[in-house]
């Protein structure tokens, strides 16, 4: 298993899928690298694509204290491992993680795409963001892991009757296991989201949303879209948060390859 060392000594694991010009994919909340094979085969007759385990994740280390640029510091790592370029796609959370990356590494990442953002400017949702963010901290603090899960999934949709099957999977160990690093993507990465300015990143970028997806994301992707000087706008057509590798990957070759 591959590593690279990020800045501050950390190791992080990940894997390469076929050839071409670098692609790293930026996965959102408690997904690990194996998450992302299934894109990784739709893509890798025309990528070198690198899934990658985020700090805190499957055979990556997790050297405290969290805070962002760590993160970007690991796509570092893994940019200069792959020769100093490559092109990024962040997924949900993952995604703001990706824009924050090039925002900071410039023409190190040669080109971006990005799926539902998952960021709702209207107020009463704000305010419910905040009382969700200050559950997750209190619950990881009394070390509640499997609450923090079931406070997750329970927000993205599933239901109390699928979070008790769930608990009965071996899945749910892995994911309790991750349970930590929901406070990196649901409080602080999604919390640097506002500090963004779109304007600065100017790396050709596809900007996408599933049309089945929430509708704050659709917004939320156009907004982003407009402000950034060199994106694109595509909506991916019945497409859910949990897009289609087999849709999603021909969208990504067209605007990254």
């Amino acid at each position: 298993m591959p590593k690279v060392v990020s800045r501050d000594g950390t190791r992080i694991a990940y894997e390469k899928q076929g050839s071409g010009p670098s692609l790293i994919l930026v996965l959102g909340a408690l997904n690990k690298r194996g998450s992302g094979k299934k894109l990784g085969r739709a893509l890798s007759d025309q990528f070198a694509v690198i899934n990658y385990d985020r700090r805190g994740r499957g055979d990556s280390g997790d050297t405290k204290p969290y805070v962002v640029q760590n993160e970007i510091d690991d796509l570092e790592a893994l940019i200069d491992e792959l020769g100093g370029s490559a092109r990024l796609y962040g997924h949900s959370s993952g995604g703001v993680l990706a824009l924050l990356a090039t925002q900071k590494l410039g023409k190190k990442v040669a080109g971006l795409a990005v799926y539902d953002i998952p960021y709702n400017r209207d107020l009463v949702a704000q305010e419910a963001s905040d009382e969700y963010r200050e559950n997750v901290r209190r619950l990881l603090a009394e070390d509640r892991r499997a609450e923090t899960v079931a406070l997750f999934v329970r927000s993205v949709g599933v239901t109390d009757k699928q979070i008790e099957a769930m608990q009965r999977l071996p899945l749910w160990n892995s994911l309790t296991a991750m349970a930590p690093t929901l406070e990196y993507d649901t409080v602080e990465i999604m919390e640097r989201y506002p500090t963004i300015d779109p304007r600065t990143i100017d790396a050709p970028t596809l900007v996408m949303y599933g049309t089945a997806s929430p509708a704050f994301m659709a917004e939320t992707a156009e907004e982003l879209s407009i402000a950034m000087p060199n994106a694109t706008l595509r909506p991916l057509d019945g497409q859910t948060h949990d897009v289609k590798p087999d849709v999603l990957a021909p969208a990504l070759v067209t605007a990254l390859r």
